[in-house]
């Protein structure tokens, strides 16, 4: 007869790879095997008889404990692609990576119809240098095929000890036969959140991913971007990429933006401690100014909960494509041999009521990311306008002087935001809304 564990805590959470979130009191009542009728008693002595007969004739002896632990993950990964079993190493690193700071390649995985599948690369990681992207299907590590390997077991196959380099065989959507790419290993030091000026009057901040000082990160970014301004004229909240993390943080963000009281997000659970409502709570909350929220397929977890409340609650234009698509939510249980065990909990909802499991976040407005074939500047070389014409005559040279008073600037901001089309096309329907604003179009 199993004894019922007794777990200290348990950890909830709702991204796709290493990442904890809200720790949560759960205290695990010890269920009799009678409560599931005769067909638990059975299963549990077939086990056992497997158990005895592998250990009695297998041709070579076995670790109890190997098998073990090799039945349980067996267990939960026919589940779904979220849940799984952790040995105390693999455990123990999945702690860590919360802090930010972790070795590997900066890559997050799923599996997606039996197949190894990139979420998304984490920015400025060997992943993210060597070209890997949102929806790459890894189909070997080294030589190790993947097709039978756990999250678990592909995520310690990618780790491993700074400078040392593992081969990933590739197959992406347009290419007409897999590609190897050669990365090497290194520490990954993600930074959560970036920000930056754009224009005048308006800001951009890129979330990375839902770590233990998102908020806090996020709380300085604003503060900065406002400087001696009182507030900002619009904001673009960039979450593309962006794989998920912890839950508190993805609420938290919210309520820099959600008024006090409104519903942000709630999950639903067969438990009782499943079943939770996260509201908007009395903090510094900012300016209604417009904001625009990137997202695309890389777009997962914590970061669709974000977009889908500012989504609901009519705060933000919601622009790029469609997301990930992960709507459910794991518990991380801490195990009496310091092992952990993973498992889908709960799905969460938007305030409205959506499911986004396997369906995602719909943008307001699709766009697609376009490469930018040449600048503005050179654009307008192209055309032929009055001034050009031979013998034309001259205008007024006060006109002159005016024109060029009036000519807009070009965009105040780095060459990578003047590569990223998504990003202008954000800034431009933010300057859009302004310049409507002040016509009297809208209300202030």
């Amino acid at each position: 007869m199993f004894k019922g564990s007794k777990f200290k805590k348990t950890t909830l959470f709702v991204t796709t790879v290493s990442l904890l979130t809200l720790v949560i009191a759960f205290g695990v009542q010890r269920r009799c095997a009678a409560q599931g009728g005769g067909n638990d008693y059975q299963s549990i002595e077939l086990f056992t008889d497997v158990l005895a007969i592998v250990k009695k004739s297998y041709v070579e002896e076995v670790d109890t404990k190997k098998l073990v632990y090799g039945a349980i993950n067996g267990m939960l990964t026919s589940l779904d692609p979220h849940s799984s079993f952790m040995p105390p190493e693999t455990y123990k690193e999945m702690k860590i990576d919360t802090k930010g700071a972790f070795g590997g390649l900066g890559i997050e995985i799923t599996v997606k119809e039996g197949i190894l599948t990139v979420i998304s690369p984490i920015e400025d990681t060997p992943a993210f240098r060597a070209g890997i992207k949102a929806g790459d299907q890894i189909l070997k590590i080294d030589d190790k095929f993947t097709k039978d390997l756990t999250i678990t077991d592909a995520v310690k196959r990618m780790r491993g000890v700074k400078g040392t380099k593992v081969t990933l065989t590739i197959m992406r959507e347009g290419f007409d036969k897999t590609k190897d790419f050669v990365l090497e290993r290194d520490i990954i030091q993600v930074k959560s959140v970036k920000y930056k000026v754009l224009d005048d009057g308006y800001g951009y901040v890129r979330i990375a991913q839902f770590q233990e000082k998102t908020d806090d990160d996020l709380e300085k970014a604003l503060q900065a971007l406002q400087g001696d301004k009182k507030q900002l004229k619009g904001l673009v909240l960039d979450l593309r990429n962006d794989p998920g993390g912890l839950l508190d943080q993805a609420v938290r963000v919210c309520e820099h933006f959600v008024p006090e009281g409104k519903l942000i997000v709630y999950t639903e659970g067969r438990e009782k401690d499943s079943q939770m409502r996260f509201t908007s709570r009395k903090s510094h909350k900012q300016s209604e100014y417009p904001i625009v929220v990137l997202i695309n397929s890389g777009s997962a977890s914590a970061s669709e909960i974000v977009a889908g409340c500012l989504q609901d609650h009519k705060r933000a234009v919601i622009m790029g494509t469609q997301s990930f698509g992960k709507g459910s939510v794991q518990t991380i249980i801490p195990l009496s041999d310091n092992s952990g065990l993973r498992l889908t909990t709960a799905r969460y909802f938007t305030p409205s009521g959506r499911s986004i499991q396997a369906k995602g976040i719909t943008p307001d407005i699709v766009a697609e990311r376009v490469e930018m074939a040449a600048s503005s500047e050179k654009k307008e070389g192209m055309h032929i306008r009055e001034k050009d014409l031979e013998n034309h005559f001259e205008g007024d040279k006060k006109d002159d002087q005016d024109e060029k008073k009036a000519k807009p600037a070009p965009y105040k901001t780095d060459e990578m935001i003047k590569n990223d089309s998504q990003v202008l096309r954000a800034l431009d329907l933010l300057k859009g809304w302004d310049i409507l604003k002040s016509m009297g179009k809208l209300p202030s």
